[in-house]
């Protein structure tokens, strides 16, 4: 009886499977293949997560191993430092008993030892105004070349040269050869520097004219190389000053002739790069003054 029922299970399996159709197989199969699919990407993330949890702590002990000793070696310094204090206090003491220094001159001796530590402070504070001021001119340098980012480096030029910034402009932006008239191109070119400058009022700085080791020839309005180099640096100033509106007791016009190069003026693209409007942003020495009168 029971073997009957058995096989009339058997039978009612068989025919409920032959009524799935092929098709609805076929998209479990995918799914399960799509399931295993996503299950391994899912093992190959954690696995990735796993070793990344594993390099992070790796990494936490060897910063800690390093803090401390770092810490240790601070310690051990301090421990110098407090021994020799107490060995010179001691060397104080010993001389003033023998006679060798009066009690004035060991009070004067030690005045000057704990005046070290003050000296390195000073010297710290004059690193940090020195790193700051650096900064600061970091991100003139910056701004400057983000307004004139359209303009080729070999027209204009802008840098830092010892903790002073330059901005040299090529003639050919500026001038016509041999004139100190501005040309349209120029007011585009300074209306980016001034820009700069206009957002910076505490800056004072100095307009330069430089010229190549060619001579003029002909009489006429401009006597010499020296006399161009003034008149452009002039020009320069007063566009600054009448069309941008800069305060003219931020600028100085200079004019420096021939006699400062930046390269050889044998060759055309020599004296073509010698031609040019420097504007050095001056560093500000009053406050530096003022800086140490505080210290």
């Amino acid at each position: 009886m029971k073997s009957r029922i058995f096989l009339a299970l058997a039978i009612v399996s068989i025919g409920a499977y032959s009524c799935v159709s092929p098709k609805k197989l076929q998209e479990k199969d995918d799914k399960l293949a799509q399931l295993n699919g996503a299950y391994t990407e899912l093992q190959g993330k954690l696995r990735d997560a796993q070793d990344a949890l594993n390099k992070s702590k790796t990494d936490a002990e060897k910063t800690a191993d390093k803090a401390r000793s770092l810490q240790s070696n601070i310690d051990d310094l301090n421990k110098q430092v407090d021994f020799l204090k107490a060995n010179n206090n001691v060397v104080l003491s010993q001389l003033k008993d023998m006679s060798v220094v009066t009690g004035a001159q060991a009070e004067s001796i030690k005045k000057s030892l704990d005046n070290i530590g003050a000296k390195d402070l000073y010297i710290q504070g004059l690193q940090s105004t020195m790193a700051r001021k650096d900064s600061i001119n970091m991100n003139l340098v910056m701004n400057l070349k983000g307004a004139i980012g359209d303009l080729s480096d070999g027209d204009i030029n802008v840098k830092i040269d010892k903790g002073v910034v330059y901005v040299d402009i090529s003639d050919k932006l500026l001038f016509k050869s041999g004139s100190f008239e501005v040309t349209a191109q120029a007011k585009t070119v300074l209306g980016k520097v001034a820009k700069v400058l206009a957002a910076q009022p505490d800056i004072e700085f100095m307009v330069e004219g430089h010229t190549d080791s060619k001579q003029l020839t002909g009489a006429g309005v401009i006597e010499d190389n020296w006399d161009l180099s003034v008149k452009r640096a002039t020009t320069v100033v007063r566009v600054l000053q009448d069309t941008y509106h800069l305060d003219p007791k931020r600028m100085t016009a200079a004019g420096r002739s021939e006699y400062l190069p930046l390269t050889d003026n044998s060759t055309a693209e020599g004296r073509a790069k010698n031609r040019r409007t420097r504007i050095v942003i001056l560093p500000q020495l009053d406050q530096f003054f003022k800086l140490l009168e505080k210290k």
